[in-house]
């Protein structure tokens, strides 16, 4: 049984986005945010819960999502085991435990923080890798469609305490 969770932490491209990359003829880029998603991060500052964003893009979108949002952390360009160094990092900061901590994300930049963190999920359409790994919660909804509404609402703030 894992301690109450005390940081929730979530990637973006592929999570909190459809892994879309879509480009003007400009070169503007944008990304496609699901609002129930929104929602699930302000149930979880509600509850007490510490949020974070933790992604290897690094991108203006991003930033002001995370400001919307209010999360607690927003870590960009995160590469080569940088996820793991950032959320190790915050659990520091905060004195909050590896099993204290909530993980979601969908590829292999994913993989080292997702086998840490007391309670791991993917969306749907999350890679096979990230699938395969034991314990981790697969998710009904794909990534940008509510996947972390989902594992917000039915194992976040549902588990035993």
């Amino acid at each position: 049984m894992i301690k109450k969770i005390k940081l929730f932490l979530s990637d973006v491209d592929g999570v909190m986005t459809d892994a879309g990359m879509y480009y003007t003829e400009s070169g503007d880029e944008f990304k496609k945010f699901n609002t129930h998603d929104g929602m699930g991060f302000r149930l979880l500052r509600e509850a007490g819960i510490k949020t974070g964003i933790i992604t290897t893009e690094q991108t203006k979108i991003v930033e002001r999502r995370a400001e919307k949002l209010k999360v607690d952390y927003l870590y960009q360009g995160k590469r080569d085991g940088g996820k793991l160094v950032a959320a190790e990092e915050i659990c520091k900061q905060e004195g909050i435990e590896w099993d204290e901590v909530a993980y979601i994300g969908d590829d292999i930049n994913c993989y080292d923080l997702l086998t840490r963190v007391g309670l791991a999920a993917c969306p749907a359409n999350a890679t096979d890798k990230i699938k395969a790994i034991p314990g981790i919660i697969q998710l009904s909804k794909s990534g940008g469609d509510g996947a972390v509404r989902e594992f917000i609402d039915h194992y976040v703030l549902h588990q035993v305490p």
